[in-house]
């Protein structure tokens, strides 16, 4: 399995971004899926998550602004970020969780003020 993250960069405070994540060799059209990120000196933190059947859950600190969704015909999950804040400047990973669980190799989020 790997999960390749995307569409990371650099925007301006109350800007949105579109990150996605593309699964390949899985079975990730039924398996939950996840975005953690990781700023600068902090521990990883999750964000959201979106269950086999698409139930959606996300961080109080994320709620409101960001969506995550699914394409189950695409193996792909998406990170809608809307309203960005500087402190949501970060590297974001996708996960999926499970027995044998996968990293997304990162992409950078960067938020200026």
């Amino acid at each position: 399995v790997q999960l390749q993250a995307s569409g990371g960069g650099l925007v301006q405070a109350g800007g949105s971004l579109r990150l996605s994540c593309a699964a390949s060799g899985s079975t990730s059209s039924i398996s939950a899926m996840e975005w953690y990120r990781q700023a600068p000196g902090k521990q990883r933190e999750w964000v959201a998550g979106i269950s086999r059947s698409g139930s959606t859950n996300y961080v109080d600190s994320v709620k409101g602004r960001f969506t995550i969704s699914r394409d189950n015909a695409e193996n792909t999950v998406y990170l809608q970020m809307n309203s960005l804040k500087p402190e949501d400047t970060a590297v974001y990973y996708c996960y999926q969780p499970g027995i044998k669980a996968y990293w997304g190799q990162g992409t950078l989020v960067t938020v200026s003020s």
